[in-house]
């Protein structure tokens, strides 16, 4: 059970309101996340309004997810990690392999993918201050200095969602337990044992 209030779109307060029935109506339900930051209705807006700016960078919609889910890992949010599973899996189409590779911080055997993540990884890690010998890998893989910016932009989203969701203790909404950690990874192993 969440320790911070998680809203309904009827108890949001006016101002994160009309974010919170945009959402829920995009999605289909409210994630908790939602119902968390509508308590600060800028925190609110500033999630969402980044979350477009993000979507408009130079990485393309896999590699936004590898840093989603990369940071969510190492921030200890299995509600991200669970909700960025199901974009990387249902919108970005990547194979269950390398996304449950990506849950564990392993290798996808994709040359790019593992560049992002990587880079995702020596940025958190380092605060952004990755040395010249991670930065070269980067863009040793193809990718430019727009990109490496998106990567700290992808991971500045990514710290506010994750660390509300930590902050609240947030529960995983029911619609995404599907997606975290074990379960993708039974759900992988049963496939393959039938």
């Amino acid at each position: 059970m969440t320790r911070l209030t998680l809203h309904t779109a009827q108890s949001a307060p006016e101002g994160s309101r009309p974010f919170v029935e945009k959402v829920q109506a995009n999605s289909g339900f409210l994630p908790n996340l939602i119902g968390v930051l509508a308590n600060a209705p800028e925190a609110l807006e500033t999630y969402l309004t980044v979350g477009q700016i993000n979507a408009k960078g130079a990485l393309n919609l896999a590699e936004r997810e590898v840093v989603q889910i990369t940071a969510a890992r190492i921030h200890g949010c299995d509600f991200c990690v669970a909700g960025h599973t199901k974009i990387a899996l249902k919108q970005a189409q990547l194979p269950d392999a390398q996304v449950i590779a990506l849950q564990n911080g392993d290798a996808t055997g994709d040359t790019r993918l593992d560049a992002v993540r990587v880079f995702t990884e020596a940025v958190i890690a380092t605060r952004g201050a990755v040395d010249d010998a991670a930065l070269a890998a980067f863009t040793a893989a193809g990718y430019n200095e727009q990109q490496a910016l998106d990567v700290v932009l992808g991971v500045s989203l990514a710290t506010l969602c994750n660390f509300a969701n930590n902050l609240a203790r947030n529960t995983v909404n029911a619609e995404l337990q599907a997606f975290l950690p074990a379960q993708l990874q039974n759900t992988q192993g049963k496939a393959h044992a039938g």
